[in-house]
């Protein structure tokens, strides 16, 4: 049976990842070529990411109020989820594909539109393509929930290439401090990065002001900071009371395409 164009494009991206590995362990100038995520922004940035947008619309549209560039990652295959893309998109906004992944807890539901460790390379090329497809707009991909998947190289690298094969970025959630996503991104010489901060694992409105410092902080430190949060009415208080105060410092809020490679 001859080939699919899909199939042949996966075979030759993985072995162009071999050679790149290869010239990473050999020393090869090729592979040292620096990232854009790598070299700190003048002046600090942030960028923040909402995730889970898809159940709701009210609140949503408590971050739409706030008139922030946030970067919105939409749940695939739920009812509302192009009605409230298609929204954003009208206000403005950044989109991605919050692409549900398995988590290490197998009584947990990762949703609709999920990939599984043991899942053929096919199926997870076909079932994050038809989720892309699913969500207008999407500039990019971070992973919902996945702490067992990304923590697996070989499954990471055939979701890496549905990713590329679509011309998108790759967000690393980091839901676990096992994960290969960023770096078998990085070693796939894609366009990256990963969260530095979880915003609202306490979701009051105090705690997330907390975090919101310590974003801030990283950021003037290293040069910019991404933090992710979910779209809880406190998270969205105290987005806006933080981004008061933001305006009056050397600090600018972005969205997350711009703190990444092209």
């Amino acid at each position: 049976m001859a080939k699919t164009r899909e199939e042949m494009d996966r075979r030759a991206f993985l072995l162009k990842s071999s050679t790149f590995l290869a010239g990473s362990i050999l020393g090869l100038s090729s592979f040292s070529k620096a990232f854009a995520a790598d070299k700190p922004p003048n002046p600090p940035k942030l960028a923040i990411i909402i995730d889970d947008i898809g159940y709701s619309r009210p609140r949503l549209s408590k971050f739409l109020e706030i008139g922030a560039p946030i970067t919105f990652a939409v749940l695939p295959k739920l009812a509302e989820s192009r009605m409230l893309a298609e929204e954003i998109h009208d206000q403005g906004h950044e989109i991605i594909l919050h692409q549900p992944m398995e988590p290490f807890n197998p009584n947990i539901d990762p949703g609709p539109g999920a990939v599984y460790v043991g899942d053929n390379p096919d199926k997870i090329v076909n079932v994050i393509g038809e989720n892309i497809s699913d969500i207008p707009y999407v500039t990019g991909i971070n992973n919902h929930m996945g702490s067992k998947f990304t923590a697996s190289r070989k499954e990471m690298e055939e979701a890496l290439f549905a990713v590329k094969l679509h011309g998108l970025f790759f967000i690393d959630s980091l839901t676990t401090s096992r994960s290969k996503a960023y770096e078998t991104a990085k070693r796939l010489h894609m366009a990256t990065a990963c969260r530095n901060i979880f915003l609202d694992n306490r979701p009051q409105k105090p705690a997330i002001l907390s975090q919101l410092d310590k974003l801030k902080s990283l950021a003037i430190r290293c040069g910019y900071a991404i933090g992710i949060g979910h779209p809880y009415p406190e998270t969205a208080s105290a987005l806006d009371s933080f981004l008061r105060g933001l305006n009056k410092q050397k600090i600018s809020m972005v969205y997350i395409s711009r703190l990444i490679p092209a």
